[in-house]
């Protein structure tokens, strides 16, 4: 029997963790000197009153060694085999502390995604699927790392000053986005974040242009299934990308999940990203 875990960074929904029995390692949330569990003790709408109304201030750390040593023993003993997938290592030490704890273990494996949130979280989903089937390791290993350079996982933040708060741009780039009203596009490519097109007006508006950007006459699209992950967008607001999505791409899944606290603590509570495999 094969175990897949993964950092609390892929943003799957409860509904696929239980389905396939994914054991989750989370992260940790600073806010100023306290230390949460990312999605054990601290949910995003906790980040967004910490920051907006409390004004603190919120960050991630990875997982250290001695907390994957732990839960690799634990989840070792329970199986032949374990694979575990991280966030991307551009993003977090949490990759190469997970590969340090692994060398104490035979049957642990430790695959760097190369991506991030549900980017990521297919990877995950394909893995647990291969376990279910009964792959050898080996084999969903060597899929999985072929599989990392076809994950394409983009979003379109709202606000900057999340962004500006962590580092990641300046506090006049973020206040200039908000006077012209532009809604940047993230991309991560080759386990890196970078900034792709920047679209103006509405939130919503933006959203519709974004989908249209990445899937209109593509064919280079594996259309089994693709994630819209989102911190705490409104319902009428995901309701609208599932639409735009449809006129786009026939896809046999449209499956919406909550991103957690790593891309809260970055990217703000109206951030949304359409998150999908490439053939």
């Amino acid at each position: 029997m094969i175990k897949i875990s993964a950092d609390s960074t892929c943003d799957l929904s409860p509904q696929i963790i239980n389905q396939y029995d994914i054991k989750i390692i989370p992260l940790a949330v600073l806010v100023d000197d306290r230390e949460y569990r990312d999605g054990v003790d601290i949910t995003p709408a906790d980040v967004f009153r910490f920051v907006d109304e409390e004004g603190k201030s919120c960050k991630t750390s990875a997982v250290n060694i001695y907390e994957y040593q732990k839960r690799f023993e634990e989840l070792s003993g329970q199986c032949d085999a374990l694979i575990h997938i991280n966030i991307s290592s551009e993003f977090s030490a949490c990759h190469q502390n997970a590969c340090t704890a692994a060398e104490n273990f035979k049957n642990v494996y430790v695959l760097d995604s190369r991506n991030l949130s549900s980017g990521s979280g297919h990877i995950v989903l394909e893995a647990a699927m291969m376990a279910q089937k009964g792959m050898e390791p080996d084999k969903i290993m060597a899929a999985l790392k072929e599989l990392t350079q076809k994950v394409e996982a983009s979003f379109v933040i709202d606000r900057l000053d999340y962004l500006a708060k962590g580092g990641r741009c300046s506090a006049l780039q973020a206040q200039g986005a908000k006077l012209l009203r532009l809604k940047p596009c993230i991309e991560v490519i080759d386990g890196k974040m970078s900034v792709g097109r920047k679209f103006q007006g509405s939130f919503d508006r933006c959203l519709a242009e974004y989908v249209k950007d990445r899937l209109k006459d593509r064919t280079d699209i594996d259309c089994s299934r693709i994630f819209v992950t989102h911190p705490m967008c409104s319902e009428q607001t995901v309701e609208k990308v599932k639409a735009e999505i449809k006129k786009y791409a026939d896809f046999k899944e449209i499956i919406e999940t909550r991103a957690g606290c790593t891309i809260s603590c970055h990217c703000g509570p109206n951030t949304l990203g359409i998150l999908f495999i490439r053939k």
